[in-house]
């Protein structure tokens, strides 16, 4: 049996369905970032003072408590040079 070329509006109306679901999950995430954003204000955002050997962050919002402390291994898995313009935070 040879069905007649018929052309399905469910094709159609897929691909519009999955554009609009597109766009509303674009324009949602861009919402989320601009609120998160707009939430997380510092009054001070802190400098970057670069030493000898390693720059050091001054100031900022983060506390350094709040950070995980380093466990104080040694860097021999480094394979690349530290060169002039290299920065280790």
């Amino acid at each position: 049996m040879i069905r007649g070329k018929r052309e399905s509006r469910a094709t159609r109306a897929t691909g519009g369905v999955s554009m609009l679901v597109g766009v509303a999950s674009a324009v949602a995430l861009t919402g989320a970032a601009f609120f998160t954003v707009q939430q997380a204000t510092c009054a001070d955002p802190g400098t970057y003072i670069r030493h000898a050997d390693h720059v050091e962050l001054v100031g900022g919002c983060v506390d350094g408590s709040e950070l995980p402390a380093r466990d104080g291994g040694d860097d021999s898995d480094r394979t690349h040079e530290q060169g002039k313009g290299f920065y280790r935070p």
